[in-house]
């Protein structure tokens, strides 16, 4: 990890410590991406076979996962691990129901009255990753809010293993959720199944879910596409920023930058510290733990790019924070929770000495589909409001309209909209003629 003194950097210095690595959007890639959006949209079921084949080194007999599929899956799983999916499911689903936007209505003046109500997205596609690693736990991210929300339809997509079968764990996940259909799909061509509809493949509204650089390059072409589909957020690769203080423990620390690290040879993770002695120890720390990983080559790849940034106090540490915008926030010093007001665009902070950010990947109930690559300066994670339409009523009266008639029509005049004035002064005058 590279060593950085903050305190000696001016501003150009310091936007180059906290540089991400580059995002492949290359000229190769984003054509790659358009030829197989291209193909599914031409021939729908045809090319998803075909590409699943030519990627996925599969030939499928069908697209669906099946139920005697499902009901062999669960049987193959581990009873711990069906334990654990349920478990985090319940988690998830309480602290995501109790979170939910409600519907509210208030008075604004005399006889108007102005409602916002909520309607769940109808159909939603759901991607859940199956490369490098398996995420069961993103299955339960996502299918949790959504059918929170109320979804009429939940479709997932998640690409097949080399016999042909998706993973087990992802499939009991996606059951136990709610999910109402999985079919064998991965990369782009998952993506734009979902984002445009085939025979097989249903149509959604909105795409949810990270993926790799293809899949990110085509969930924005298709949200791009008035046709297409909107999306839950830009994402980029994994990343979680540490402040500590010279109390904090070493081996802790350098578990939690590890636990980014291990993501993929793109992730980035820093730690933010004003102690010397607690980046030295680190350093050596993340080394040797990093030797004992069956990962340890991605994490190795993954530190080239990361950061040890040394800083005066922990209020400059907040700042560094705020000024990169980190996907995971981790907060390891005496008093965390008095760092917490300062904190502006963070994806999920992490308080304590005892809060790894592994709980919140899998089971603390928060949700761990988050903005990365500084998009948290200007987006949320997933929530059940992701799933959900926020729909204003009003409804106003013909003694509301006198208070508020007014106002609209002198606005409207200095905007010079002489329909929206008269569709106010039309009604007032017809009030006065009926008086």
């Amino acid at each position: 990890m590279k060593r950085i003194d903050w305190m000696i950097l001016d501003e150009s210095g310091r936007d180059a410590a906290l540089a991400r690595p580059a995002q492949s959007r290359s000229v190769a890639l984003r054509e790659g991406v358009e030829t197989i959006v291209a193909e599914v949209r031409r021939r729908g079921d045809e090319a998803l076979f075909e590409l699943t084949a030519r990627f996925d080194g599969t030939r499928l007999q069908g697209l669906e996962v099946g139920d005697e599929e499902f009901a062999a899956a669960e049987a193959r799983l581990a009873p711990e691990l069906k334990a654990a999916v349920v478990e985090a499911a319940g988690r998830i689903e309480a602290f995501h129901r109790a979170a939910a936007p409600t519907a509210i209505a208030v008075d604004t003046a005399p006889g108007v009255r102005v409602e916002r109500v909520l309607r769940p997205i109808g159909r939603v596609g759901l991607y859940v990753p199956a490369g490098g690693a398996p995420l069961p736990s993103t299955a339960i991210m996502l299918g949790v809010p959504a059918a929170i929300a109320g979804c009429r339809e939940v479709v997932l997509c998640t690409p097949v293993q080399a016999d042909g079968r998706c993973n087990d764990a992802v499939l009991f996940a996606a059951k136990a959720t709610g999910v109402h259909r999985v079919f064998k799909l991965g990369g782009a061509q998952a993506i734009a199944a979902m984002a445009y509809g085939t025979k097989t493949v249903p149509r959604c509204d909105k795409i949810f879910g990270p993926g790799n650089a293809w899949v990110t390059e085509a969930k924005l072409q298709v949200a791009g596409d008035p046709a297409g589909a909107a999306i839950d957020m830009p994402a980029g690769p994994s990343e979680v920023l540490v402040i500590a203080d010279a109390d904090a423990d070493p081996r802790f620390v350098a578990a939690d930058l590890l636990s980014q690290a291990e993501h993929g040879p793109d992730s980035q993770v820093l730690l933010v510290s004003p102690s010397a002695s607690l980046l030295d120890r680190v350093a050596i720390e993340v080394e040797q733990q990093r030797a004992a990983l069956p990962r340890a080559d991605i994490a190795a790849r993954a530190l080239e790019e990361s950061r040890l940034v040394q800083v005066s106090d922990l209020d400059e540490a907040i700042a560094v924070s705020n000024r990169y915008a980190p996907e995971h926030l981790i907060i390891q010093t005496a008093e965390p929770r008095a760092l917490l007001d300062a904190v502006e665009s963070a994806g999920s902070v992490f308080l304590g000495e005892w809060t790894p950010e592994s709980v919140g990947d899998y089971c603390s109930g928060s949700n761990h589909v988050l903005p990365t690559y500084g998009y948290a300066r200007s987006y949320s994670g997933v929530s059940v409001a992701s799933f959900q339409k926020q729909v204003t009523v009003q409804e106003v009266t013909a003694a509301g309209l006198r208070v508020i008639g007014p106002c609209a029509a002198t606005l409207a005049a200095a905007e010079q909209l002489e329909a929206h004035r008269r569709a106010v002064t039309l009604r007032l005058a017809a009030m006065d003629a009926a008086a």
